[in-house]
């Protein structure tokens, strides 16, 4: 009997992602939220007179009120008038709704500079790290996990509007283009228009039409130090085209209902915690940075902070693990109204969302419950954290608590705000005003 080399490739890239996502996540460590700035705000007192945030009044808790919502810094009105260019690029979005954002903007970005058409993509199961696992994926058109239309998790439709002005997009590749003679070209994420007029477009002038495979060097969403002339089409594409289609939104929206209607003694407020206890057991979860800080706190781990930080026994946490593990019993023993989605999402719709051997419908959920949450305390270190912040830092819900091991017996919540809201360092800064 023969061996198809191919499954053989898919089983050692499948094993070699899993390793590869360990070493990102080790590499992006938490900003430290003990570091201050000179100047910096010390003390809730100091937080409110500076109009950052104010102290609820009603409930338990450390709750605070949210910012305010802020408006796109972004102008479509420099491309009113798209210059015409033959040729398509196309690319796969990888698992996971917090790369789907990134390699969105990445994507525009490049169609923009080249001034070509932007085809709709796919959605392909494979995680990005490596650039060489990237481009072995793309080059095979190896599935590692089931494949997904577009449009089965976003709005197409508001995606395309969204764009128009900026970029032509087309919904497909025409027929007479098959997607195996497409010249494969490796983007890091956060590309700049300098990289693509030099490293791009050479290759896109000498073949017509190119296949994208974004990569990334590291995983912060940090502010850039300087300025690109597609910073503004970068900022649409990542915060302005991208909506659920109305299934998912209508899942995700019941399952947020339902958590404000458990958490009446804290006025329908709920914290939502990323922790995923297949992520823990990753190898960058068990060693800290040369400065001391970690990068993945345990269920045990985040029930302490939380305690200390003051919610009380009667908070509801919503965990972004789907299912239960016997690890999470010290958390839910300490925070008994402690849900994953099995337990809160509509019994009609667990066949389609969480009884699948694909993850990505439960990616999607977290990802937008974490956005929507009052509170929002990422376990582990990544882009998820990192994009979820955008989210939250454009809509106003900047209560973002970034955890660490607490010494005394108590410490207020505003010492652990995200620096990506202490400090404005988050792209998204850059993108809303």
């Amino acid at each position: 009997m023969g061996v198809d080399l191919r499954q053989v490739v898919a089983a050692v890239l499948t094993l070699t992602m899993f390793v590869m996502l360990g070493n990102m996540i080790k590499r992006d460590h938490f900003d430290s939220v003990t570091e201050k700035l000179p100047g910096e705000i010390q003390d809730v007192a100091k937080v409110a007179e500076q109009g950052l945030y104010t102290i609820a009044n009603m409930g338990k808790g450390p709750w605070l009120e949210d910012g305010q919502e802020l408006k796109p810094c972004w102008s479509k009105s420099n491309y009113d008038e798209l210059s015409r260019s033959k040729g398509y690029v196309t690319f796969s979005l990888t698992n996971g709704p917090e790369y789907h954002v990134s390699q969105i903007a990445d994507a525009v970005v490049v169609a923009s500079v080249l001034q070509t058409t932007l085809v709709v993509p796919d959605i392909r199961g494979s995680k990005p790290g490596d650039e060489r696992l990237v481009l072995m994926v793309t080059l095979l058109d190896i599935t590692v996990f089931p494949d997904k239309k577009f449009e089965d998790i976003y709005d197409v439709e508001k995606f395309i509007r969204s764009l128009d002005g900026v970029v032509r997009v087309a919904k497909k590749l025409p027929d007479k283009i098959s997607i195996r003679n497409l010249a494969v070209v490796k983007v890091p994420n956060r590309v700049t228009d300098d990289h693509v007029i030099e490293n791009i477009h050479p290759i896109f002038k000498a073949k017509g039409n190119i296949r994208l495979a974004t990569y990334f060097p590291s995983v912060n969403m940090r502010k850039a130090t300087e300025k690109s002339n597609t910073d503004s089409i970068a900022c649409l594409a990542m915060f302005g085209s991208l909506e659920l289609q109305p299934e998912v939104n209508e899942v995700v929206d019941s399952m947020v209902e339902r958590l404000r209607a458990l958490s009446r003694k804290s006025d329908g407020r709920f914290v939502a915690v990323d922790l995923r206890v297949d992520l823990l057991d990753n190898k960058g979860c068990h060693e800290s940075s040369p400065a001391g800080r970690k990068s993945c706190y345990s269920a045990h781990e985040i029930a302490i902070f939380l305690r200390k930080i003051g919610y009380d026994k009667d908070t509801t946490i919503y965990l972004t693990q789907s299912r239960w593990d016997s690890s999470l019993t010290v958390l839910k023993d300490i925070f008994p109204k402690m849900y994953t989605k099995e337990s809160i999402m509509p019994a009609d719709k667990k066949d389609k969302f969480l009884e699948t051997e694909d993850s990505e419908y439960e990616k999607v959920i977290d990802f937008y419950i974490c956005s929507e949450s009052d509170v929002f305390v990422p376990a582990i270190s990544g882009l998820f954290y990192a994009n979820v912040a955008g989210k939250r830092i454009a809509s106003g819900k900047t209560q973002i608590l970034v955890p660490a091991d607490i010494s005394g017996s108590s410490a207020p919540a505003t010492d652990f705000i995200s620096p990506y809201v202490m400090k404005k360092n988050h792209l998204a800064h850059s993108c809303f005003c």
